[in-house]
């Protein structure tokens, strides 16, 4: 499916307030915890989900069954500096395996009942039209980041524009969940390389094997961080062009996908190392944001927990999965969807005649 690419792409929108959570429907919530028929605490984290979720969904009983799973997909002009153990043409056939069906985020989303859409930003290899792929191309991906800006800004501007509409349509199909998804080869470079200068943090810190590297492709990769940092070494402080100059079709997309759920208040669950990294753009664009922001786990690239932290996140799992696409997002669902559960199906102890704790202990 081609979207027409006439409308005027600004950043303005941005700007508006995320929307608050409802305070007293997480007091309900807190509430009715106090009252189930177990000791205050016992379920742990679960509790704490049920009562956030209470809050992002502004009723006393949540629910995730609805959960709508958008994949971003574009290509890396740093891909040219050989900082990859896949081909760029990767991105494009894993459109292709997207749209039949057989990746494992489209397992996952099968598995949940969750809507699914592929959002294709620019490969360098046309995938040509694909069922279920909604092109959006904005170039053949990204320019070399370690040369120049990796998106100009009608292409920024389009891509977090682009993420909106993903969030916007989510909500308008009914979602009560949002799950953002990448693919992009050389993106976990972009966003090393993004993360580094919002964070002020050497490349050391944050880069990581991404598909496979090898500790000699690790230490390349680090070297071209090194480099386009230097390049754009005036920017690092502002976060909107520090992701346009050092961020990919696809992380943009993410950061305004989440900025727009943020504010049609529609809670996210946020995936791995470079779903978290825009995250970090989002909460830097857009403060409110945060507390729209659940965190599924903790990947096994060894820059996200540095960013995890930077971003004061607890993730729910940690299975050291590193594939992206929003998978490991996917995983965490059925924990949510238990903590809800819990909430609102267990008894009381009115309801169940059973004692409560006294009030002398």
């Amino acid at each position: 499916m081609n979207v027409c690419m006439n409308e005027i792409a600004t950043c303005e929108w941005l700007t508006i307030p995320a929307a608050l959570p409802n305070a007293g429907m997480r007091q309900a919530a807190v509430i009715r915890q106090s009252q189930l028929t177990k000791p205050a605490g016992a379920l742990g984290r679960l509790e704490d989900i049920a009562i956030r979720l209470a809050a992002l969904q502004g009723t006393e009983r949540p629910c995730v069954e609805r959960v709508h799973i958008a994949v971003f997909a574009g290509d890396h002009g740093v891909a040219a500096e050989n900082v990859s153990a896949f081909p760029q043409a990767v991105t494009a056939e894993m459109v292709k395996n997207f749209a039949r069906g057989g990746a494992a985020i489209c397992v996952a989303a099968r598995a949940l009942d969750a809507s699914f859409e592929i959002v294709n930003l620019g490969t360098v290899h046309d995938t040509g039209p694909l069922a279920g792929v909604t092109n959006c191309r904005l170039g053949p991906g990204t320019a070399n980041f370690t040369l120049e800006p990796a998106m100009d800004v009608y292409q920024l501007a389009r891509a977090l524009g682009i993420g909106r509409h993903a969030a916007e349509r989510a909500r308008l199909n009914g979602a009560q969940l949002f799950i953002g998804g990448e693919m992009g080869i050389g993106n976990t470079t972009a966003a090393s390389a993004l993360a580094c200068a919002l964070l002020d943090v050497p490349p050391e810190r944050l880069a990581g094997p991404g598909t496979g590297l090898d500790s000699h492709g690790v230490a390349r990769k680090i070297e071209v961080i090194r480099r386009a940092l230097a390049c754009h070494s005036m920017h690092h402080g502002t976060p909107l062009e520090a992701l346009r100059r050092l961020g990919g079709f696809e992380i943009a997309a993410l950061t305004g996908a989440y900025i727009a759920c943020a504010h049609i208040g529609l809670p996210v669950l946020v995936d791995g190392f470079i779903s978290s990294v825009a995250a970090l753009a989002a909460v830097r664009l857009c403060p409110g944001a945060g507390g729209w922001l659940l965190y599924s786990h903790t990947s096994a690239e060894p820059g996200h927990r540095t960013v995890l932290d930077a971003l004061d996140a607890r993730p729910l799992l940690d299975l050291g999965m590193r594939l992206g696409e929003g998978s490991g997002a996917a995983v965490a669902v059925p924990l949510l969807r238990m903590a809800c559960a819990l909430h609102n199906d267990m008894a009381t102890f009115a309801e169940a005649g059973v004692s409560e704790k006294s009030s002398q202990c």
